[in-house]
């Protein structure tokens, strides 16, 4: 009866994509909040669905549509959702428009805000059509109930994300989006060819048929061939070690709102597709596969901590923990038990969560610093931004899994169910992977407290563009008028361009004297240099435009200063962004019941062959 809500959720996006393309002169005075207004009509969408879901029901797909597509192929247009999907679908809705508030709050004036317009311009009609087809695709992977309509929605999202990176990325973007694209198009080219061969032996690509049929009409080595065909181009995507080496540089390279949602979704449609595919459609090759695939989360597990603590840089190490973190959703689809497999659907939501307000905190911390290098940085981030500091404190130790928050339940499930696994699985084996992955949880913490302690801790040290030189009326400087520091001392080779405060010498600065206005009164062109003409009250530092570098910029487009004398902290635009992602967290920690209740019916009928 409520089919219209799948089909809009889909629909709603592309309309919006398709009229940028149709219309874009019409629509460029609005561009701005075209995008969260698009998004978030997408988010009221599955805000209506998580509301009028019948969980009762859980285990069946509800809010179906099911059409003809392509008659002569019997191909058809099957949409619905059940307990296991409808978190990552309001997940991808709820992210998509945080990312798009992100981008426009304000203005979209301050950094990292890539849709302000400047001279050589961040395309900002393009940007929000890419993000407006790649939540198409996400949301439609996640609603699709046939197999080559998976196919399709899991494709759709590869084109949008490689130019999201290639054209808004950093220095080595082309390089990453290659890399990127090249990865995962391989992987749909293995992962396609399972799929049309669950096709040739049952001759239907319906997946609800399919599960319900628990692997019936494929022999046992038809299956294994299938679930490892499969397996593998959903493991490129998830990503699972070794298929992961394109992860890092996409992560490293990508926009802040790519690696959102890069890490906040798109990982889930690998692991996504293990549940909703490869264990019910082919139970038999899981049972086969499982003590492979329980091996190589493992190595994942250990490999990414490992990784995590020879990193340098804030954005690259965050990338290696996902690697570690879609180690434990592997472990817990691995065990083919009810308490693993929910483990890992809690760990996919907890770590969309988690590590999207990670990347969206190294995001701004390289927009203030220019760097994402943490020796660069200097430490002392708790002294100097505070609020920024707490923020980053929060999502570490939050991923690192303490208990309370979300991180804990998807991590502490997952090693529970390699306590007990499923009948036929080695139990011995399994053990293995559980002592494994506790010590992974431990390098974990590790890792996390290691970069805490370089980035938050410690003496502050004060980046060179912060500072006012002896000449720098344009520099920053604690007010129009009164002195500030100065750095003069010359950097010392190896020094990375950073000082302690205790090596900087501090001298007053002479305050230059007015300027002089073609009618001869100073205050007049004193006021115009602030930031706000002759004879008007100023304008409040929140709503001054930003610089490139985050300096206030007055109207004649130069930069006049840093708000409060220094780096800006935490500001309204990303706490639009990041508030959302931290009662969440503080909610599944605290309630996970919310969770389990929704996908615990849904495991238990997807595990029904198994149990």
């Amino acid at each position: 009866m409520m089919g219209w809500v799948s089909v809009a959720l889909v629909g709603v996006p592309l309309l919006g994509a398709v009229a940028l393309v149709v219309a874009p002169g019409a629509l460029r005075p609005v561009l701005r909040l075209y995008g969260p207004v698009v998004s978030g009509a997408t988010l009221v969408l599955a805000v209506v669905m998580m509301a009028a879901f019948d969980h009762g029901r859980a285990a069946r797909p509800q809010f179906a549509v099911d059409q003809p597509w392509i008659p002569g192929l019997g191909l058809r247009f099957h949409l619905g959702v059940d307990g296991i999907s409808l978190p990552l679908v309001v997940l991808t809705a709820l992210l998509t428009f945080l990312c798009f508030a992100y981008l426009s709050w304000g203005g979209g004036r301050r950094p990292g805000q890539l849709l302000r317009a400047r001279p050589g311009g961040a395309r900002p009609r393009a940007l929000v059509f890419t993000l407006l087809v790649l939540e198409v695709g996400m949301i439609g992977t996640f609603l699709a109930l046939d197999l080559l309509l998976f196919f399709v929605f899991f494709e759709i999202v590869l084109v949008p994300m490689y130019f999201l990176i290639a054209v808004w990325g950093g220095e080595g973007r082309r390089r990453a989006a290659v890399k990127f694209i090249l990865y995962t198009l391989l992987g749909s080219v293995v992962m396609l060819l399972g799929l049309l061969l669950i096709w040739a032996q049952t001759g239907t690509l319906d997946i609800v048929a399919l599960g319900e049929a628990h692997g019936a009409g494929m022999s046992r080595s038809v299956q294994v061939l299938a679930f490892a065909a499969v397996g593998i181009g959903l493991a490129v995507k998830t990503p699972m070690w070794p298929l992961h080496t394109w992860l890092p540089d996409a992560h490293t390279e990508a926009p802040t709102v790519g690696s959102v949602l890069l890490a906040g979704v798109l990982l889930k449609m690998g692991t996504y597709g293990f549940a909703r595919i490869a264990i019910p459609i082919l139970p038999e090759g899981a049972v086969a596969v499982a003590p492979w695939l329980g091996a190589l989360a493992v190595v994942g597990i250990i490999y990414g901590a490992l990784a995590c603590l020879a990193q340098r840089d804030l954005k690259r190490m965050i990338a290696y923990s996902s690697v570690g973190h879609m180690g434990f959703v592997l472990l817990g689809f691995a065990t083919l038990t009810t308490v693993g497999v929910n483990g890992a659907l809690f760990a996919n939501v907890a770590h969309g969560l988690i590590t999207g307000l990670l990347f969206f905190v190294a995001g701004g911390i390289k927009d203030r610093y220019h760097t994402a290098d943490m020796p660069s940085l200097g430490g002392g981030m708790l002294a100097t931004l505070p609020h920024l500091g707490a923020v980053l404190t929060f999502a570490a130790i939050a991923s690192l899994g303490l208990p309370g928050l979300a991180g804990f339940w998807g991590e502490m499930l997952a090693l529970l169910g390699a306590f007990q696994p499923a009948g036929g699985l080695p139990r011995g084996l399994f053990l293995t992977f559980m002592v494994v992955g506790g010590l992974g949880a431990v390098l974990t913490a590790a890792y996390f407290l290691v970069m805490l302690s370089r980035v938050t801790h410690g003496v502050p040290a004060v980046p060179r563009p912060a500072l006012v030189t002896a000449g720098g009326r344009g520099d920053v400087g604690l007010d129009d008028r009164t002195a500030a520091i100065s750095a003069t001392a010359e950097v010392t080779s190896g020094a990375a361009g950073w000082e302690t405060p205790d090596e900087r010498p501090v001298r007053p600065l002479e305050t230059p004297p007015p300027a002089t206005g073609e009618d001869g009164h100073p205050q007049e062109e004193a006021a115009e240099e602030r930031g706000h003409p002759a004879g008007e009250p100023p304008v409040p530092e929140e709503d001054r435009p930003l610089s490139e570098e985050g300096r206030l910029v007055g109207e004649d487009g130069r930069a006049v200063g840093e708000r409060g004398g220094g780096m800006l902290d935490v500001q309204r635009y990303e706490l639009v962004a990041w508030v959302p992602l931290i009662v969440l967290t503080l909610l599944f920690g605290l309630w996970p019941k919310l969770l389990l209740s929704l996908t615990t019916p849904a495991v238990q009928t997807l595990l029904g062959a198994l149990s």
